[in-house]
Parts: structure tokens; C-alpha cells; sequence
């Protein structure tokens, strides 16, 4: 679908209302095409208010563009006795990988919850473990960092996370692996590495390149962290239980919950994004109004457990600080580090002098009528239009290449619509686009 940016490339009116607008109004189908388009001359944080919402764009853009990735939210609140998810972190942890290779013009994009969480100022800045076939690393060398990344020793690996020794081979499922790997040690060098099935433990394909060795967990207990721990223990009994487990070095659910107690140096992903990089908000009024309903869910859930335990519950960790931005402060750190600021929002005000309407339009909902669909692009083709018509799987394409052949409508299939269409025919093709 690249060959619609070439389209877009050309009309003036987009490239005024991208280089000069702070906010943009169009219909919500045309937003990956403005920010593929945006991001050919800049760096782009994309800001959505939901995690559905960034997942569903991240995997539209991918299409048209090279660089997309994706920096998720966790699913815990910052003061809860839970621990993320390994593999939220682990996609987390890659996206700021991936932005200290300096890749060009990236695009990111992630929710608002994940743009006004603080995490730790060292989060990714230690080298990248990766393994391959023939490479020589001690196993035990091999065994002492994985603990220190939080995995989990077990005797059968099952779950991500989780690794196991047996004489010279380790089994470990890695937090974005689909399936867990096997890795033959002759000596100090790799002789092997296949995956396996968990159901049974039985290997299959072997794994091709390298393998990289993300961490668990955000929070990983190096020996300042154990120590802070030791430290301050007697400062807050109603923590002394995972503190103590902390400080002698054992991974504990919900001890992220801590990370403001153990740590005073913090970041966003606003201070890893490359030098002239652009914000832009999808729908910032909905953003806004989320950011606020996040501290004040948190503020209500840390109530709820005084509640509780008052009636013999636990009380809940005595962290004050919380690791979220508020509105006003978010501005202001996007103030600090001098990032542009644009909004990418479906309805806009006349009235609203910031606010530029682009002359883009959304198609009703066809629900099943082929002939009106037909109709509708016969109307383009007489008008001298381009048509696209773009499906998820090339039998879907075929069926309706047939159907438009049938209303006498000329039709060319195309793999990939990666060059600027030609008008007279309707140019049927596939996208991931589920617009």
C-alpha cells in the first residue's frame, strides 16, 4: 500500500497541513497514510489513548513503513503487588534496544499510559546478549545471566521466562519466543540450538541467526538494588517482606511496585527517541482525558486497599511517589526537550484557528452490498480517480476480482501496491490495513 504515500506525496494540501498544522483533522482510516507520510522526514512518537488502539495502528503502519515499533504499557498500576507481564516487558525493552541502533526515521508508538510512566534510567543500556550456533560461551556463564535477567530456573521449562540445565544443554523460553529453544553446548561452543514443544518437550525446526536475550523484568536485582534494599528496610516494615527477599537477591511478584524506593534516576520514552523527533497525539482531547483517569484510578485502587486493610487485609506498599506523569507535567517534559507537537484528530471545530481539514473522506460501511460497492467504484473510475481495493488474504483478492469482472469493471491484481497506481482500473491487491 506504499504507492498511496507517492499519491498523498503529491497533494499539496497534505504537505501544507504536515509541515505547518499542529492539528490535523481527517477521518481516522487515513491516519497510518499522514504518519507513514510524516515520518519520511522525521523521527515520530505516535501517542494513542488506549493499548488496543497502539497495537492496531502499529500493525497497520508496519506496512508502510520500515521502521515501526512498539512500546507497550504495563498491565499493573504502579503501586499494585503485581508484576507485568515478561513479554510486555520484553517488547518494551526491544523497542528501546532498537532506538540505540539509530535507525532512520522510526516511527514508535505507544499508548498514553506508557508515554507517562517513568521507568529506570538504565533500563537498556546494558550490552545485548545474543546466542548462535557455533558461538563459544561458557555455560555457566550462560546460566549466572540469565538469573541476573530474572529468569526463572526450573527443572521443566513450560512458561516464558522460565529455563532449565540438564548436563551440557539448556532449555529457555524467551519472553518473545513462540516456542522455547534447546541449546546443545559441546564444550564452551554452541553446537545446536531447535526449538521444542512444551506439550511434549520434543524439538523441531532448528533456529536460524541469533537469538537476543532480552530481560524478564524492569526491575533486575543487580547488587546497588540489593543493597538500597538492605538499606531501607527498617524504614518501611509493611514492605519488610519483599524488601528482605530483594535484598538477598530473589525475584518476588510485585516488587516493581517498589522500583521508587530502590532507585532515584528515571526516564520516559520521551528522553529515547532520537534528536528531532515529533509528538503527535491521536485524538488529544481522549488522551488528555485518559491521562487523568489513570491517576485517579490509581489514586482510588490505593485507597481501596487502606480500605481493606483496615478489615484485616494487607496494607498496601508505602510508595507516595508514583511513576506517572499528570497532564501538565507531560507538556512540560515535552517542553524541556524541545519535541514538536502535532494532534491527528476525526472532528475539529471551525472555530479552532489551530485546526486544518483536510478534504479526505471515509467510505460508509458497505455490510455485504456488492452492488453499492460496485457502484462506488464505478463512480471513481468515471471520475478519473485511482481505486484501490485492498483485502487481507489473496482469496478474498481473487473472489473479488471476480466479482468486479462480472459487474464489467476492469480490474488489475496486483502483490503489492508499491508504486504510485494508474487510474483507469481498479487495482486489487493485499494489506494488512483493517480500515
Amino acid at each position: 500500500m506504499r504507492g498511496i504515500l507517492s499519491v498523498l506525496h503529491s497533494d499539496t494540501e497534505v504537505a501544507a497541513a504536515l509541515s505547518d498544522s499542529s492539528k490535523i483533522i481527517a477521518p481516522a482510516s487515513s491516519y497510518p497514510f499522514l504518519i507513514a507520510l510524516a515520518a519520511q522526514e522525521k523521527p515520530l512518537l505516535i501517542v494513542t489513548s488506549s493499548s488496543r488502539g497502539s497495537e492496531d495502528l502499529s500493525e497497520y503502519l508496519k506496512s508502510l513503513h520500515s521502521t515501526v515499533y512498539e512500546f507497550p504499557a504495563w498491565e499493573t498500576l504502579p503501586h499494585e503487588r503485581l508484576s507485568p507481564r515478561s513479554d510486555t516487558v520484553a517488547r518494551r525493552l526491544s523497542t528501546l534496544y532498537s532506538l540505540t541502533e539509530n535507525p532512520i526515521n522510526p516511527i514508535v508508538v505507544a499508548p498514553v499510559r506508557a508515554v507517562i510512566h517513568r521507568f529506570i534510567a538504565t533500563l537498556a543500556k546494558s550490552p545485548l546478549w545474543t546466542l548462535e550456533i557455533g558461538q563459544e560461551i561458557g555455560l555457566t556463564e550462560l546460566i549466572t545471566h540469565l538469573t541476573e535477567l530474572a529468569f526463572t530456573r526450573t527443572d521443566l521449562v513450560e512458561k516464558r521466562g522460565e529455563f532449565a540445565v540438564r548436563g551440557g544443554i539448556v532449555d529457555v523460553f524467551l519472553p518473545l519466543a513462540m516456542h522455547p529453544v534447546r541449546i546443545d553446548f559441546f564444550g564452551d561452543e554452541i553446537e545446536e540450538m531447535r526449538y521444542f514443544e512444551v506439550a511434549d518437550q520434543r524439538t523441531s525446526e532448528a533456529v536460524v541467526g541469533k537469538l537476543a536475550i532480552l530481560p524478564c523484568r524492569e526491575l533486575l536485582l543487580t547488587e546497588s538494588i540489593r543493597e538500597r534494599a538492605e538499606k531501607i528496610k527498617s524504614q518501611y516494615p509493611s514492605a519488610l517482606e519483599i524488601l528482605d527477599k530483594v535484598a538477598q537477591g530473589t525475584i518476588v511478584d510485585g516488587m516493581e511496585s517498589l522500583i521508587p524506593l530502590l532507585t532515584d534516576d528515571f526516564e520516559t520514552i520521551l528522553d529515547r527517541m532520537p534528536k528531532g523527533t515529533q509528538v503527535i497525539f491521536i485524538d488529544d482531547e481522549r488522551i488528555r482525558s485518559r491521562t487523568a483517569d489513570l491517576i485517579e484510578t490509581n489514586q482510588e485502587f490505593l485507597e481501596a486497599s487502606w480500605s481493606n486493610a483496615a478489615i484485616g487485609g494487607s496494607a498496601p506498599l508505602p510508595v507516595k511517589n508514583i511513576t506517572y506523569f499528570d497532564w501538565k507535567e507531560l507538556q512540560e517534559e515535552i517542553l524541556r526537550l524541545s519535541l514538536p507537537v502535532r494532534a491527528l484528530n476525526a472532528f475539529g471545530s471551525d472555530l479552532d484557528d489551530d485546526a486544518r481539514f483536510l478534504d479526505i473522506s471515509a467510505i460508509d460501511p458497505m455490510r455485504g452490498n456488492v452492488e453499492a460497492l460496485c457502484e462506488l467504484l464505478r463512480t471513481g473510475l468515471e471520475a478519473h480517480q485511482s481505486v484501490i481495493f485492498s483485502t487481507t488474504g489473496h482469496g478474498m483478492a481473487e473472489r473479488y476480482a471476480g466479482i468486479f469482472r462480472d459487474a464489467d469493471l476492469p480490474v488489475q491484481m496486483v502483490q503489492s501496491l508499491s508504486a504510485q497506481p494508474t487510474k483507469g482500473s481498479i487495482h486489487v491487491t493485499q494489506s494488512s490495513l483493517g480500515y
